[in-house]
């Protein structure tokens, strides 16, 4: 099962940055109301701001506060627990067969549409995507495959790079009265010429059509007519960039990657390296790092908000929300294999007993008191003020 312990809190924070300099950005720079709420809820995360509890021993006095979490898809702060709870609701819908990572990119001409398109334009990128591997395994497999998605839009350096990670199985149920398993090779999916080419097609004819219907919100540039056709000339020469990397050995594999990617936001806080009145400096890959000042820092992270319930994650063929379950257990029954139960893990009482425990004296027992918004550490419960 994937691993979710607590991990080592970071000694240095983007949310300190965009406490100390989200109030200049949001000021000299034009904002989106969906920006504005990521920086706003980024600087009020795990602060007095948001409240809290405070858990108190009342045997010897030992007190530990913890602030709420502003629980906002795009904080660092909050995506862990997040990620491990998701993990958790999807274990039991990932096939005992091997696996394949296949990305498919936007290329760098889609940036000036974005802005005032994002959402017509990333839902366009999952339809393109998700059509053309269900085509390919229709055609080349005979069946249905099962295929899970996630959109980033960063690069390591926090350029705009929209693209979708796409997990998918290994081979497709074939549909008739008796379901039958076709297995793909075991490191070959499908010739990336065939995907790049049905991807870019599927992509363009949808993205005209949505211009013909008024959905696109167009820059002056591109108004006129005969702009518009050599703009979309221009992406059909484009080289678009699609590519598989090398496939997962089996379920395990699948959810470890999972619990990588299907949370990730644009920077974690592990990979600052240096911060700053004048400069962040944050690793990139390897041991190669990025400086930018740290305006430039907030807006670039920012160029990374999706709208308002975006769904960033989602889930076609056999594992698409529509009858799902009874597909998934054909393809189980099909392969052979039944699920595993998991071990039992401790329960409930078993765990809040453990936790009401005092670190301090290991004699009395933690009490959980609500602390109101804007209490700091010092904050103690009227019961206790006057108990003392």
């Amino acid at each position: 099962m994937y691993s979710h312990g607590p991990r080592a809190r970071p000694a240095l924070q983007v949310a300190d940055i965009f406490r100390d300099h989200g109030p200049d950005v949001a000021q000299q720079y034009p904002l989106t109301p969906d920006q504005r709420r990521v920086l706003r809820d980024v600087q009020a995360c795990r602060t007095a701001a948001l409240g809290g509890h405070l858990d108190l021993c009342l045997h010897c006095g030992f007190s530990r506060p913890a602030y709420n979490s502003c629980r906002n898809r795009h904080c660092p702060t909050c995506q862990s627990v997040q990620q491990a709870a998701w993990i958790d609701a999807r274990s039991d819908k990932v096939l005992p067969t091997h696996h394949f990572h296949v990305v498919f990119t936007l290329p760098s001409q889609f940036r000036r549409l974005l802005r005032d398109n994002a959402r017509v334009i990333f839902d366009l990128l999952f339809r393109a995507a998700s059509r053309t591997l269900l085509t390919l395994g229709e055609d080349r497999l005979g069946g249905q495959l099962g295929i899970t998605m996630v959109l980033h839009t960063w690069t390591r350096d926090l350029r705009l790079h929209p693209h979708v990670h796409c997990v998918v199985t290994g081979g497709a149920l074939a549909r008739g009265a008796e379901p039958t398993w076709t297995a793909s090779r075991p490191t070959f999916l499908f010739p990336i010429a065939v995907m790049r080419k049905l991807y870019r097609g599927a992509l363009l004819a949808s993205l005209d059509h949505a211009r013909r219907v008024g959905k696109l919100i167009l820059p002056e540039d591109l108004l006129p007519e005969h702009c518009w056709e050599a703009f979309v000339l221009h992406l059909r020469r484009t080289k678009w960039v699609v590519y598989s990397k090398r496939p997962f050995g089996g379920a395990r594999q699948v959810f470890e990657y999972l619990g990588r990617y299907t949370h990730r936001v644009a920077i974690s806080s592990s990979r600052l390296k240096r911060v700053g009145p004048d400069e962040v400096v944050f690793r990139t890959k390897g041991d190669q790092t990025a400086t930018l000042h740290p305006h430039d820092f907030i807006r670039r992270f920012l160029q990374h908000t999706l709208p308002r319930r975006f769904r960033k994650i989602r889930h076609y063929g056999l594992l698409s929300p529509s009858g799902a379950r009874h597909r998934l257990e054909l393809a189980r029954a099909s392969l052979g294999t039944m699920s595993t139960p998991e071990p039992p893990e401790p329960t409930a009482d078993d765990i809040l007993e453990e936790a009401r425990r005092c670190p301090a004296c290991d004699v009395g027992r933690l009490f959980r008191f609500v602390m109101p918004k804007g209490a700091d550490d010092s904050w103690l419960p009227v019961e206790f003020l006057d108990s003392s």
